[in-house]
């Protein structure tokens, strides 16, 4: 089972610009989808990106798609998710989660995901 580790929260000025960084170990990191996922205070989590095993086929929420790109470095493990354009709606608790099946990180589905990371606080201030 592979374990994941987010980095790259921090506070940024609403318009700005933050990377996220989702690191892997113990797992074979090819063989797992990863999806990005976010959680505001009082909200529930919602879906953000995802991408398949390879990085050739990526998918967005309708509400970050333009303005967040989702992508993968397979020969280190990790996977980034650069948020351009914050907003102040968008300060919440950045997961990144994997799973060996693209379709169970994908919204729409009731799937049991294999990993989770403990998540990244990211703070859109005015």
């Amino acid at each position: 089972q592979v374990q994941l580790r987010e980095s790259g929260g921090g506070l940024v000025q609403a318009g700005g610009t933050l990377e996220l960084s989702c690191t892997a170990s113990g797992g074979t990191f090819n063989t797992y989808a990863l999806g990005w996922f976010r959680q505001a205070p009082g909200a529930e989590r919602e879906f953000v990106a995802a991408i398949d095993r390879a990085g050739a086929s990526t998918y967005y929420s309708g509400n970050v798609k333009g303005r967040f790109t989702v992508s993968r470095d397979n020969n280190k493990n990790t996977a980034y998710l650069q948020m351009n354009t914050l907003q102040l709606v968008e300060t919440a608790v950045y997961y990144c989660a994997a799973d060996p099946r693209l379709i169970a990180i994908l919204p729409g589905g009731r799937y049991e995901l294999a990993s989770w990371g403990r998540g990244t606080q990211v703070t859109v201030s005015s």
